[in-house]
């Protein structure tokens, strides 16, 4: 109350109330006292000299438990605009491998169907050219369309449609998520951005690494259909293998507290499972691959023979007009497994799938070559990787744990594919 009453000051102003009566008696005149506010002061609230949840450039993860983000140079106007000029670069990019993709997989499909009408077309020619009082014009059309169907049949092998279309989701694909990561790296708070300059730079290299793993011209510049030797697709920049850490210097409380969640148990864990990556999912996508590689190859040598030997029989007419119309039935078959069945397209996604764990073992391995105040927090790594392997965390750590010595079944890393 007394700080109510010193908060206003009470000044008497006179007001002068006539009252008029019809007697005859005194005048009366009533003063009335109203309080008049003093004038407030602008007040501000004091000052927080450090945020709770951001001090500089340090974000805390737990307690006792901090980790270092480098500021990034936000107020840097150019390194902004060169950013967001990359981002739009890697949307174009993203556009137009998905179009690039649409179209390849509309040229596997008008080829798989007009390579088939044209088949069945000749061998129905050959078939009524073979009897006597057919017109000589059926077989030269039936001739005619067997040439033109191994042409189309050869073409087609070649290119391999389907695993083009293929090449191009992927690409559309790790382009669209390179475009979001840039976006929400932008989006972070300035202290926990990575340094602008170096994430520049890293995001120009990723781009110039998916342009070489999926181009985009048809010819030249085209992937090769049946390598040689098969190996996993590698769509990310490739560096220089780290040196090994200098051994640990005795550590101390401090040194305990930011070591980001990492501790022996955690290094062996993520270990393991690099190893488990590397021995048996890359390696056993890798053997899928040759094993679908091989069919291909097959087929797609099958196709083009079977054709070929259509049209010899087609043109020589007589008995061997029945090989024609057998062999160009063989053709559409073959063709329709190896284009239909789109085996190209099977081939390259497991190649792609043996890159992706192959990634995963490069990113752990070069995670645990560093300091531990230098890698990422350890939860945060775990987490990931067991969602990216379609996994819980309790699954993952039991997997870590599995004897590799174990005589029976080995289980893959990944539940996912």
């Amino acid at each position: 109350m007394a700080m109510a009453a010193a908060s206003f000051v009470t000044v008497k102003q006179p007001t002068s109330l006539p009252c008029t009566s019809a007697g005859a008696g005194p005048r009366v005149r009533a003063t009335l006292s109203l309080p008049v506010l003093a004038p407030k002061t602008a007040s501000s609230p004091p000052k927080l000299e450090n945020n709770h949840y951001f001090s500089k450039s340090t974000r805390q993860l737990g307690r006792d438990r901090t980790t270092a983000f480098p500021l990034g140079n936000e107020n840097d106007p150019v390194l902004m605009a060169k950013l967001h000029e990359v981002a739009d670069v890697v949307a174009d990019r993203a556009e137009m491998h998905a179009n690039l993709a649409e179209q390849r997989n509309n040229w596997n499909t008008l080829l798989l169907n007009s390579t088939n009408s044209i088949t069945l077309a000749a061998a129905t020619m050959a078939a009524l050219a073979s009897f006597p009082s057919s017109h000589l014009s059926l077989a030269l059309s039936s001739t005619v369309l067997y040439s033109a169907a191994t042409a189309m049949v050869c073409l087609t092998s070649k290119i391999q449609p389907s695993q083009l279309s293929e090449e191009q989701r992927n690409a559309a694909r790790l382009f669209k998520s390179l475009h979001i990561h840039i976006h929400s790296t932008l989006s972070l708070h300035p202290s926990l951005r990575p340094e602008l300059s170096q994430f520049l730079e890293d995001a120009m290299e990723q781009v110039l690494a998916l342009d070489r793993a999926y181009p985009l011209p048809l010819l030249p510049g085209m992937l090769e259909k049946f390598p040689s030797e098969v190996k996993p697709t590698v769509w990310w920049p490739k560096r220089a293998a780290p040196p090994p850490p200098p051994p640990p210097p005795p550590k101390t409380e401090a040194a305990v507290n930011n070591n980001n969640g990492w501790s022996n148990d955690m290094e062996t864990e993520m270990a393991e499972v690099a190893r488990v990556l590397r021995e048996r999912d890359t390696a056993e996508y890798v053997r899928l691959s040759k094993l679908v590689l091989n069919c291909n190859r097959v087929m797609a040598v099958a196709g083009p023979v079977l054709m070929a030997a259509a049209s010899v029989g087609s043109a020589l007419g007589g008995s061997a007009t029945v090989g024609a119309v057998v062999a160009g039935a063989l053709a559409c078959i073959v063709n329709s497994f190896s284009h239909g069945g789109q085996v190209g397209m099977v081939f390259e996604m497991y190649r792609n799938n043996a890159g992706f764990y192959q990634l995963l073992e490069e990113s752990l391995l070069s995670s645990l070559s560093k300091p531990p105040a230098e890698r990422e927090h350890a939860e945060v790594v775990e987490t990931r990787l067991a969602l990216q392997l379609g996994r819980s965390l309790s699954s993952l750590r039991n997997l870590a744990s599995s004897p590799s010595s174990s005589k029976g079944p080995k289980e893959f890393g990944s539940k996912l594919f």
